[in-house]
């Protein structure tokens, strides 16, 4: 019996989304070398911020009229803005396949799964949002906890539980609504998620049985904490331990997510910035040639904006994920001969196409109230990844729906997560503040 590499067994379907198994850096060197990507990132990027400042204030001192708080305000839009838009630019190496831990871009909530699997600008008491920006922790989700649970593929599980508190000058009597300074302008979550991809059996090289079988786990921990700056904007951080265990081999890593939040006055208007997974292993999964292999998490830059249609029952989002680089496509390993040549036939994604694989679209309607919503999104991404060339599938296309209930809520969503294969994930959501009252 041989076995050669941990994640042999597992989906080779689920493409950097999911599932997709772990990458093997021939060396420290290349560890070492992305971690002098991530200085240069952050570098860059704050050298953008200095001359976007610069030049806002140079705006601002000029024209005396502009001397306003609006102004301020929409300034520091701005140069959230054009400083994700270089970040954008700055990167061209596709980062697919070049990272461990892929299963930390899963949806943590069925909420997230209809929105597409990402949504890191809305601020509404959801407390599993956080995972996605730590500043979208909101006065509502003091004291909520949230029980999600995942059908992702045959014989796998995969689930989490987060609880949320918030705490600073005094006690929470009312939710806050956006008026006014907040109660407790500290927020404070944590969340677990669970993935347990269940038994495997030994195999030769061959695909021979050999007898007996494996398990496969991967555990991620976030604490989230989130402040309140004012009325309308929130900064937030993430500390993420994260460990696996495939058969005897076992991975530690450590990673963080800092995050921004914008909320116009009459939370028409969110918009939402964060850097999500800046960290790499501590305790590779194998021994390369210079010593303990060391592979980075899975960097995904994020802005996303949301849009609630006044006088109207709809809420628009838009998510521009993964902006640090352009290319998302991977290498074909299994491609068409020319007939002629006996070449491979090169199959190249068109700009257009690679624009649209950044973004991920969502309509909600929803009530004022928010006592129900119903959600339909698209992640083009996901589309070109898992649709099936010789059948119809819905792959890319997120369908989800919740139910509030008192001190309870209730969530469903669907989706096609890899091939032919649909995900349901269903949330609970019990609001113990409320409940305790």
């Amino acid at each position: 019996m041989r076995f050669t590499e941990p994640m042999s067994g597992l989906n080779p379907d689920a493409i950097d989304e999911g599932v997709s198994g772990v990458s093997y850096p021939p060396n420290l060197a290349d560890a070492k070398e992305e971690s002098l990507k991530i200085i240069e990132y952050i570098l860059f990027f704050t050298k953008k911020i200095r001359f976007y400042l610069h030049m806002c204030n140079f705006c601002c001192n000029f024209v005396p009229d502009l001397k306003c708080s609006s102004v301020a305000i929409h300034k520091k839009i701005v140069v959230l803005v054009l400083c994700a838009w270089s970040m954008c630019s700055f990167g061209q190496v596709s980062n697919a396949g070049r990272s461990v831990f892929s299963f930390m871009s899963l949806p943590a909530s069925a909420r997230i799964n209809a929105m597409g699997g990402s949504n890191v600008s809305l601020s509404n008491g959801d407390v599993a949002l956080g995972m996605c920006n730590p500043a979208l922790l909101h006065a509502q989700s003091h004291q909520v906890m949230q029980l999600n649970y995942s059908y992702y593929l045959p014989g796998t599980m995969f689930a989490s539980v987060l609880y949320g508190h918030n705490f600073g000058r005094s006690k929470i009597e009312k939710p806050y609504t956006g008026e006014g300074e907040p109660d407790k302008p500290n927020y404070f979550a944590v969340g677990i998620h669970y993935l347990d991809y269940g038994k495997m059996k030994y195999a030769d090289e061959q695909g021979n049985l050999t007898g007996g079988s494996f398990g496969a786990r991967d555990i991620l921990i976030d604490v989230m904490y989130a402040r309140q700056l004012g009325r309308m904007f929130k900064v937030g951080v993430t500390l993420k331990p994260v460990y696996s265990i495939y058969e005897h081999y076992t991975s530690f890593a450590l990673g963080a997510d800092v995050g921004a939040h914008f909320q116009s006055k009459d939370s028409t208007f969110q918009m939402g910035l964060v850097l999500q997974n800046i960290g790499w292993q501590l305790k590779g999964f194998y021994s390369g040639e210079g010593g303990k292999n060391h592979e980075m998490l899975p960097l995904n830059l994020q802005l996303g904006i949301t849009y609630h249609i006044p006088k109207a029952p709809l809420r628009l989002h838009v998510q521009i994920h993964n902006m640090q680089t352009w290319k998302l496509d991977y290498e074909w390993t299994s491609r068409d001969k020319s007939a002629t040549t006996g070449d491979y036939i090169s199959h190249k994604v068109k700009w257009y196409d690679m624009m649209f694989r950044h973004t991920i679209f969502t309509i909600e309607v929803v009530p004022k109230s928010e006592k129900f919503y119903i959600a339909l999104s698209y992640n083009h991404r996901r589309r070109a990844e898992m649709n099936l060339i010789d059948q119809r599938s819905i792959a890319g296309l997120s369908l989800g729906a919740g139910v509030r209930i008192k001190q309870f809520r209730v969530d469903f969503a669907i989706s096609q997560m890899t091939k032919s294969n649909f995900s349901y994930q269903a949330g609970l959501t019990i609001d113990i503040n409320s409940l305790l009252k």
